[in-house]
């Protein structure tokens, strides 16, 4: 007898149930009464036409979990290294581990490998390469340690649906390259001009420009307000310069150094607060401008110091405290965005308390996107000397955060990452990882010689073109690419030969205030106030149950204030400080995971109610 259940079970389902089945052949106590029941009456029928007669079920097994294996663990397999290393793959990717023969892929239905894609496939076998395709190819999707499975359906969706990827998402062939030429150009122009001197170049890893432009571009789409970029020193000059729009002539201006200042002055924090005009190589909104507030905060030699900071920065930016109470939080008022290195990811213990209060109440930020520059090298050292993960985004997982791997070389794959992180942000307001994996076309400073290192490396680096000479090979103007360049290089060079160094580094420095000013400042409060904000800090709700214990303290607290040779212990005179604070329309942010009780019990800046546990907050209900 025939029921439903090939309806509604396809694909993995469908695997699932006969492998259920196939034991409940061999042993029918194997499987639970209530799948007892159902095979009793049930036997699988020819699932397609083309399907043999006598069912392999070995075989229907294998190719539901060879399909599983290349999404979980397709990204092992894909082509990453732009200098051509060879992926380590996996034995589950392999029809042989899950004792299948060609033959038996030709003659099973393209069903049970449940492919998403629109892509048509006659049997088993086409429906696998499609999915290696996808999976394997120089994109990798690492997944599989999402542990909610409307989060993991999305993610998979995305990638086998080609959602993010020309066609479905056009990308403009001609402005990628334009923009490619102009991150190029001034690394080279720079190179030439300043040779030694230090910039940390970008080159290698160009790609990095073009998908902060994406992201830039999708989060003025959005309405976002405010985006905030965290990074170190790698291609800090190119993104100052190509997406906060920092003139060129105050860059040059930095590198004459005329006055022996520092090479660049990237640590005194030059911030670029913009209105992004809409252009760049894609132009969503036809070149309108958008209020958009683009930072990026001062970052010293410490690398990955910056993420705590922004972090913050966009929790400021998200909340509403302009009122009594509790702060209102919008998860789309900023964007942050934090663009980490390859050695200092897993490398720095400070990355993995900021991922951890990444979903934290108080912290939390509606997400953030997170882009490692890998290079491959941190300073001198090679990956196999630098962690104990296979990939620099391994740490990512332990958060259940979705981590793409691509290749820095395939312009596309890299659009289409960037692409997916944002709109999985903005659906579930969580973090993203993207593992830009690239090299480093000179040594950690342009001083450095990294051949004394790394040798072979440099042989590979030396005679490997330029990601944007790959893309235009690609391109119509593929004839045009190298005239392109050299009009670029003329604007630069125009750019510096009008330069007035002392002029453009003439920047406005703060004025100390006046010696002595806080001691000017009249702080104390009459205690007539004092007494009604102690009074007020004391009323419950009616409905509200104190911990008894409690309740001696609170009524010592009421009378303290009475008489005038009262001692007012630290605990009170904080709290009223605070309330007065408040009272004057000052937002006060006090977190530490023991903020509200105080370590000794001492603060109680929250009660929780004894019978259910909801919270009151005294200092956010003051009249």
């Amino acid at each position: 007898m025939n029921t439903p259940l090939e309806r509604e079970f396809h694909g993995p389902n469908l695997g699932y149930v006969l492998d259920l089945y196939e034991r409940y052949q061999r042993d029918p106590n194997a499987v639970d009464e209530a799948t007892r029941k159902l095979f009793e009456g049930w036997q699988p029928s020819e699932v397609e036409a083309g399907t043999p007669s006598q069912v392999d079920f070995q075989a229907l097994i294998g190719t539901v979990h060879l399909a599983q294996a290349i999404r979980s663990h397709g990204y092992l397999a894909a082509t990453l290294d732009p200098l051509g290393k060879s992926p380590i793959g996996d034995p589950l990717l392999t029809p042989e581990f899950h004792h299948l023969r060609p033959e038996d892929l030709h003659t099973l239905p393209a069903s049970l490998v449940g492919l998403r894609s629109q892509q048509s496939a006659e049997n088993a076998y086409q429906a696998i390469e499609t999915l290696r395709s996808i999976y394997s190819g120089k994109i990798g999707y690492d997944y599989s340690h999402i542990r909610i499975p409307e989060e993991r359906d999305w993610l998979y969706q995305a990638a086998e649906t080609g959602r993010f990827r020309p066609p479905q998402q056009p990308l403009d062939e001609d402005k990628l390259l334009e923009r490619l030429t102009r991150v190029e150009a001034l690394e080279l122009f720079l190179h030439r001009l300043y040779p030694g001197k230090t910039r940390f170049s970008i080159e290698g890893l160009d790609m990095l420009i073009p998908m902060l432009d994406e992201m830039v571009s999708a989060a003025a789409r959005a309405s976002v307000c405010a985006i905030l970029i965290g990074m170190a020193h790698r291609g800090r000059l190119n993104a100052l310069a190509h997406v906060l729009q920092k003139p060129y002539d105050q860059i040059f201006a930095e590198f004459k150094d005329p006055q022996g200042r520092a090479t660049t002055w990237d640590e005194l924090g030059w911030t670029g607060d913009v209105k992004y005009h809409m252009g760049g190589y894609k132009s969503p909104m036809q070149g309108q401008k958008v209020d958009l507030i683009i930072r990026m905060p001062a970052n010293p030699s410490h690398l990955e110091l910056v993420d705590p900071f922004i972090l913050g920065m966009a929790r400021a930016a998200d909340e509403k405290v302009d009122h009594a109470g509790a702060p209102q939080f919008f998860k789309n008022a900023s964007l942050p965005i934090l663009i980490h290195g390859d050695a200092s990811f897993p490398g720095q213990g400070i990355v993995s308390e900021t991922l951890n209060l990444s979903r934290l109440p108080g912290y939390s930020t509606g997400g953030s996107l997170h882009l490692i520059a890998n290079n491959q090298l941190g300073f001198t050292a090679t990956d196999e000397e630098l962690r104990s993960t296979l990939h620099a985004s391994d740490l990512a997982e332990g958060f259940e955060m979705p981590v793409i791997l691509v290749n820095a070389d395939n312009p596309p794959a890299c659009i289409e990452a960037a692409r997916t992180a944002f709109a999985y942000r903005q659906e579930f307001h969580k973090d993203f990882v993207v593992n830009l994996i690239g090299y480093r076309r000179y040594g950690h400073n342009e001083g450095d010689e990294p051949r004394f290192t790394q040798p072979v490396m440099y042989q590979m680096i030396d005679n490997h073109p330029t990601v944007r000479q790959l893309w235009a090979s690609k391109t119509e103007a593929k004839d045009q690419a190298e005239e392109i360049l050299q009009e670029r290089l003329s604007e630069l060079q125009a750019v510096n030969e009008r330069l007035d160094a002392e002029k453009e580094l003439d920047e406005p420095v703060p004025q100390p205030p006046p010696r002595g000013a806080a001691k000017k400042v009249k702080t104390s409060i009459p205690l007539k106030r004092l007494k009604e904000l102690n009074q007020s800090l004391l009323e419950f709700p009616e409905d509200f149950h104190l911990n008894p214990k409690l309740k001696k303290s609170v009524e010592r607290r009421r009378k303290l204030l009475e008489k005038s040779s009262s001692e007012v212990d630290w605990v009170t005179a904080e709290e009223l400080a605070f309330a007065s604070i408040l009272e004057d329309g000052i937002p006060i942010r006090l977190t530490g995971e023991d903020s509200a009780r105080g370590t000794f019990s001492q603060r109680h800046a929250v009660f929780y109610d004894v019978q259910d546990n909801h919270k009151y907050l005294p200092l956010q209900n003051i009249h």
